[in-house]
C-alpha cells in the first residue's frame, strides 16, 4: 500500500464468528442436544405407532397434531418472548418435552399404548416445541450482535441439524441396547443440558440495554394479523415468510414421518436399520451443508438465490419419491438436507436482519408460524393422501406442485428490479 492511502486494508473474514462468543457455544451445544433428544424420540415413538397400528392416517396425524400448535400459537409465543424473559418460556418447553418422553416409556413398558395416548402426546410435544423454537431464535439476538447474527442464525440452524443427524442413530442405538421403553425413558434426561444452562445464562430482558425491550402489547392472534399488514410493504420479509410458508404447507417434514413406510418399501436389509439411515441422511447433507457455507462463506443471504434452491429441494425430494434405488434415496436425500438448510438459514437470517427492532418478536412469530404452524397441511397432502395414492406418489405430486408455486413467487419478485435482494443495505458515499 502506498503511503497516505485512505483505503484500510479490508477485514479478513473469519468462519464460523458466532462461535466467538462464549454464550453462542454454550447455547449451540443446548439446542443441538435438546434436538437429538426430539429426535430420539421421534424414532422410538414413530417406530412403535408404526410397529402396533401399521397407520399411515396416524402418521399424517402425527404432522398435523405437531405443527397445528404452531400455527395458532406463535404468533403469540414470539410477541411474548419480546417482553417476558425467553429463558423460562423455553425451560418450559423442555419440561414438557420430558414429560412427554416419560410418558411414552410408561406406556411402551406396560403395553397399554392406545390410539389416543398416542395423538394426545404428539400434540403435547408440538406445544413444547413453540414454547422452545421463536423463543430461541429471539435469544439468539441477546447473544451475538448485529454483524454475527447471520452466522449465528446459520449456526443455530446447524445445531437444530446436528440433533436431526445424531437423533436417529442415538435413539436406535438405545432401542437395541435398552429397548424402546426403557430407551425413551433415558431420552428424557438429554433435554437437561439446555434446561441447566438457561437457568443462569446472562441473556434475556434484565440484560438489556435500558430501552432496547420491545414496547409493543401482546395480543395474542391480533398481533399476528397486525403484523402481517405491516410486513406487506417490506418485499424481503414478505417473499421469505411466502417462501417458508409454501414449502411448510406443500411438503414440511411430512415425509420425515413417513420414512418407516419408505424403509420398508425399498426392501433393503432389515427395515429398523433403512429407516434410520434414510433419516440421517437428510441430517447429514444438512450438516455438510452448513459446514461448507460458513467456512467458505458462500451463499450470502439474498432473494432470488433462497427461492432458487428450494426450486432445487423439490426436484431432490421428487427424485427421492419416485426412486426405487436405495443409494439414489441415500443420495437424494443428501441433496434435499443440503438445499434445506442452505434456503432455509437464508430466509430466517433474510428476516431476522430486516425486522424492525419494535416488531422483532411479532415478526419472528410469524415466520415461525408460516415455517412452522403451515407443516400441518402437509400431513394431509403426504399423510392422509398417501393413505389413499401411495406415500411415494404424494410426495412426488406435493414437491411438484411446490416447484410451480416457488417458480410463481420467483417470477413475481423477478418483476421489482428496484426491490432490495438482500439483508444488506447499500453504503451511502
Amino acid at each position: 500500500m502506498r503511503a497516505g492511502s485512505a483505503t484500510p486494508p479490508a477485514a479478513p473474514r473469519v468462519s464460523f464468528v458466532a462461535f466467538q462468543h462464549r454464550g453462542f457455544r454454550y447455547f449451540f451445544v443446548g439446542n443441538a442436544t435438546a434436538m437429538l433428544a426430539d429426535n430420539c424420540e421421534h424414532v422410538i415413538s414413530y417406530w412403535v405407532m408404526f410397529q402396533k397400528f401399521h397407520s399411515a392416517q396416524l402418521g399424517g396425524f402425527a404432522v398435523i397434531s405437531h405443527w397445528v400448535p404452531y400455527l395458532l400459537l406463535s404468533g403469540y409465543a414470539g410477541a411474548l418472548a419480546g417482553r417476558i424473559d425467553v429463558r423460562r418460556m423455553i425451560q418450559v418447553g423442555m419440561l414438557l418435552f420430558m414429560a412427554v418422553s416419560i410418558s411414552w416409556g410408561v406406556l411402551i413398558a406396560t403395553g397399554t399404548l392406545k390410539v389416543w395416548h398416542a395423538m394426545l402426546l404428539l400434540t403435547i410435544h408440538g406445544l413444547a416445541g413453540v414454547l422452545w423454537n421463536a423463543p430461541a431464535q429471539l435469544l439468539i439476538h441477546d447473544i451475538v450482535d448485529k454483524p454475527q447474527l447471520a452466522s449465528a442464525v446459520r449456526l443455530g440452524a446447524t445445531s437444530r441439524y446436528l440433533g436431526t443427524l445424531l437423533g436417529p442413530a442415538v435413539g436406535n442405538a438405545l432401542m437395541l441396547l435398552l429397548g424402546p421403553a426403557l430407551g425413551i425413558f433415558f431420552n428424557a434426561l438429554i433435554y437437561l443440558p439446555m434446561f441447566l444452562w438457561l437457568w443462569k445464562a446472562p441473556y434475556g430482558p434484565r440484560f438489556r440495554r435500558a430501552g432496547s425491550t420491545p414496547e409493543v402489547a401482546v395480543r395474542g392472534l391480533g398481533d399476528a394479523i397486525a403484523t402481517v399488514r405491516s410486513i406487506r410493504s417490506n418485499h424481503i420479509i414478505l417473499t421469505m415468510t411466502l417462501l417458508a410458508g409454501a414449502t411448510s404447507f406443500f411438503v414440511g417434514t411430512a415425509y420425515q414421518a413417513q420414512m418407516p413406510n419408505f424403509a420398508t418399501d425399498l426392501g433393503h436389509g432389515n427395515a429398523g436399520l433403512s429407516y434410520a439411515a434414510l433419516a440421517a441422511a437428510d441430517a447429514a447433507g444438512a450438516l455438510c451443508a452448513a459446514v461448507i457455507l460458513e467456512s467458505r462463506g458462500l451463499l450470502m443471504p439474498r432473494v432470488p438465490t433462497a427461492l432458487l434452491l428450494s426450486m432445487l429441494w423439490c426436484g431432490a425430494l421428487v427424485l427421492f419419491a419416485l426412486t426405487h434405488s436405495y443409494a439414489l434415496s441415500l443420495a437424494a436425500l443428501f441433496c434435499a438436507g443440503f438445499l434445506e438448510l442452505s434456503f432455509g438459514a437464508m430466509a430466517q437470517a433474510l428476516v431476522q436482519l430486516n425486522a424492525p427492532a419494535a416488531l422483532r418478536g411479532h415478526v419472528i412469530g410469524v415466520f415461525v408460524m408460516a415455517a412452522l404452524g403451515l407443516r400441518f397441511v402437509s400431513g394431509f397432502t403426504v399423510g392422509v393422501l398417501g393413505a389413499v395414492i401411495g406415500v411415494h406418489a404424494s410426495l412426488a405430486l406435493s414437491a411438484a406442485v411446490l416447484f410451480v408455486v416457488i417458480a410463481v413467487l420467483f417470477a413475481w419478485q423477478a418483476m421489482r428490479p428496484g426491490a432490495p435482494a438482500s439483508g444488506r443495505r447499500p453504503q451511502r458515499r
